[in-house]
């Protein structure tokens, strides 16, 4: 039987598809991290989703329900935030999550 982060992180495999030959995927930040073009986008820590927001974005992103500021270091990460299980508990949260994350990298691999 496989733990819940252990689902998690197949649903993400499973979103980031549209993307895959551009998509790697690494331990990172406790947990597994999804790359696009060797950028973080997205990933799975302690049952929760972790994301990369464009800055124009983060506002909007923070008052949705169930998420909040990346604080892995204590402090909030610039561009990070954390989504607890409720926030992508359907695939269609789930992929726009992971959407919003490709796009982050999207914009920073252009850079």
């Amino acid at each position: 039987m496989i733990n819940k982060s252990e689902e998690i992180v197949r649903r993400i495999r499973s979103a980031v598809q549209p993307w895959a030959p551009h998509i790697t995927e690494k331990r990172m930040f406790g947990g597994s991290c999804f790359l696009y073009k060797g950028k973080m986008c997205v990933g799975e820590t302690k049952k929760r989703l972790m994301v990369r927001v464009v800055s124009e974005k983060m506002n909007e992103a923070l008052e949705t329900p169930y998420v909040k500021p990346m604080d892995f270091t204590g402090k909030p990460m610039k561009e990070f935030i954390f989504v607890s299980e409720k926030g992508f508990d359907t695939e269609e949260k789930l992929q726009e999550w992971v959407e919003l994350g490709i796009e982050h990298a999207m914009l920073k691999s252009n850079s």
